[in-house]
């Protein structure tokens, strides 16, 4: 099959490292691992990673801002991305005429204020797969603010009715687009998935990188990775971690990763005489992160409490496909990743004391730890890339039976 890709979200480079970035470079190489064609259309292609295996078109144009004012900055980003979306579709037919590439079908990542793969199948006369990650309207207005949210919701709402298919990565994404539509009869909750090949156990890797960490020949140490932004819970992991520090000493923890809480968690390390067990490398390659997770001894994801936990965390799939238990809030998708007691622990979401609980266990009962991991692995087979990609371009074999109208 020739599949067209879309992503026009600008934040999401395509060979970055934010989770979102590799979903889109795993979801294509499993399609191009299975026989598929791909053309990859969108907005910032990014560097630090080898690009996906697809025929990659040239990235779409995005305007420049005009205003300097900050009061005025919020709504030229807005501005910029719907000046965007009303270019890229004679970009991205353009480009596919200079190649000769006809899709049999569009895969679109959804993107706030974006809604030109519309306009793009409609042209092109083929149906349209739209994966929907998160409510990013709703996202947008709590955490940075949005102008726009009339256009925003019009914009979502409209992508939504014309999809031959939804892919919602977790239920409760499922239930907004549902909510949106008024109904959920071609809506699909299919979970991220995970590289099983790349988080095989590699013996090697992990003494390797252990002794250049010079970590002790008994050290147990926990893990952490990603983007450290305050609903990550990092200063409330290293809290936990203080808690049993003196108890276990044997216990570090490495924090993978950059992002805005990133100084504070330093600062609070050193002031708690903690610096030389909680290791911080800062931003690590995604190539690099499964010899990190060979290196833990499990790992934790200590999400503080959200109304509406909405993510399918990407770092516990590739945790448990590295047979790394994780330590975890009980919430959301992760009340149904996570098999309490036999492929992780979870505890209730902003539980410190539950949470210190559990560091410690997995910390001291090595066997329990490694149990828990072998079954953490056997688990997430069941998120394999190649069975993700298989299921959500196998609903393309009833989507002549809704095609609405763009």
């Amino acid at each position: 099959m020739k599949i067209l890709y879309l992503n026009f979200d600008h934040g999401i480079p395509v060979c970055g490292d934010k989770g979102a970035s590799v979903h889109v470079r795993s979801f294509i190489a499993a399609a191009h691992r299975l026989g598929h064609h791909v053309a990859l259309a969108c907005s910032t292609l990014g560097t630090g990673n080898p690009p996906p295996p697809a025929l990659i078109l040239p990235p779409c144009p995005r305007p420049r801002a005009t205003h300097s004012d900050a009061a005025e900055k919020q709504l030229d980003r807005e501005l910029v991305k719907l000046a965007a979306d009303d270019a890229a579709p004679a970009h991205v037919l353009a480009a596919l005429e200079a190649c000769s590439y006809v899709p049999d079908l569009i895969y679109e990542r959804h993107a706030l204020l974006h809604g030109a793969g519309v306009t793009i199948a409609a042209r092109l006369g083929v149906p349209r797969l739209l994966e929907v990650n998160a409510p990013l309207v709703d996202e947008q207005k709590r955490f940075r603010g949005l102008v726009l949210e009339d256009e925003a919701r019009a914009i979502e709402r409209r992508s939504y009715q014309n999809a031959a298919a939804i892919i919602a990565v977790s239920e409760a994404v499922g239930c907004h687009v549902g909510e949106v539509l008024g109904q959920r009869q071609y809506v699909h909750v299919v979970p991220n998935g995970v590289d099983l090949i790349a988080y095989a156990r590699n013996d090697e890797a992990r003494k390797a990188l252990r002794e250049r960490l010079a970590l002790p020949a008994h050290a147990r140490l926990a893990g952490f990775i990603g983007s450290f932004k305050s609903w990550h819970g990092v200063p409330f992991l290293i809290e936990a971690f203080a808690a049993i520090a003196n108890e276990i000493p044997e216990l570090y923890l490495a924090a993978i990763g950059e992002g805005p809480e990133h100084g504070a968690v330093a600062a609070r390390a050193a002031a708690l005489g903690l610096s030389a067990r909680v290791l911080l490398p800062g931003r690590v390659p995604h190539a690099e992160v499964p010899t990190w997770l060979a290196a833990m001894d499990f790992t934790v994801a200590p999400y503080l409490p959200q109304p509406d936990f909405y993510f399918s965390p990407l770092k516990i799939a590739e945790s448990m496909a590295a047979a790394r238990p994780v330590l975890a809030p009980d919430t959301g998708a992760i009340s149904q990743m996570i098999s309490h007691r036999r492929s992780g622990l979870l505890f209730p979401p902003g539980d410190l004391a539950a949470c210190t609980v559990g560091l410690a266990e997995l910390s001291m009962d090595v066997r329990l730890c490694e149990a828990m991991g072998l079954q953490a692995r056997h688990e997430a087979r069941q998120w394999g890339w190649e069975q993700v990609v298989t299921h959500s371009l196998g609903l393309a074999g009833n989507l002549h039976q809704h095609q609405p109208a763009a």
